[in-house]
């Protein structure tokens, strides 16, 4: 049974960023992906239907949606990944599985019908479905700079993003050899927190210090508004 999990978006400045990130140091583990300053850069290659179904479902706010991408860290692109994220009425689950470089170059490209029988990974199976039949493609390549930490007892992760950036070369996904247009103003960044089913005290005190503002922040679908406004 999939766990849906509650995910709580801020914008916070580059100040607010570093104050949090300095206090979270110090009681929380950083994310395994992390390099030795504590930072990683994570690209995600997002796809949508030919309806752009899940940009409109962004759009309208609907309490019920999906997203489908594939993500690697830092220059590891031999370990890609297809990632589904779920969202039902402010709770989030995420599934992933294994890309292999010959699966990774069929999917951007429509070619899913060897693929579908002879894998059994079944989230690429269900991606392959909808690729055949919704014609699922890639739509816009989302970038950033991100900061981690998780407390493994209460299951509670917190990131930090920064440097978030839109491109609309998916060809050159693989290579990171693409023109990235920022999403947010100067010194804007996003915090999330994701979290089970009650927020720490401690963690809900240091929000109200910050006097953060809540935000239903998309890079999916803010990524595509600015490659529209930008390309239209």
């Amino acid at each position: 049974m999939n766990q849906y999990r509650s995910e709580w978006k801020y914008i916070c400045t580059d100040g607010q960023l570093e104050l949090i990130r300095a206090r979270l140091s110090g009681i929380l583990t950083p994310d395994i992906h992390a390099r030795e300053n504590g930072t990683y850069q994570v690209h995600s290659l997002y796809f949508d239907d030919y309806k752009n179904s899940c940009a409109a479902g962004n759009e309208s706010g609907d309490g019920m949606r999906y997203k489908f991408r594939v993500r690697y860290y830092d220059t590891s692109i031999e370990t890609m990944h297809l990632e589904k994220k779920e969202k039902i009425y402010g709770r989030g689950n995420k599934r992933s599985c294994s890309l292999s470089a010959d699966e990774y170059s069929s999917l951007i490209f429509g070619d899913c019908c060897d693929i579908i029988w002879n894998t059994d990974k079944k989230l690429l199976q269900e991606f392959c479905t909808l690729v055949m039949n919704r014609y699922f493609s890639p739509k816009v390549v989302i970038d950033y700079e991100r900061t981690a930490f998780v407390e493994p007892i209460t299951h509670i992760r917190i990131t930090l993003d920064r440097n978030i950036s839109a491109a609309y070369d998916y060809t050159a996904f693989s290579k990171g050899s693409y023109i990235r247009f920022p999403l947010q103003e100067k010194h804007q960044n996003i915090l999330e927190i994701k979290f089970d089913d009650i927020l720490p005290g401690w963690l809900r005190q240091m929000l109200e210090s910050l006097n953060l503002r809540q935000t239903t922040y998309s890079k999916y679908f803010l990524g595509r508004k600015r490659l529209e406004n930008i390309y239209q």
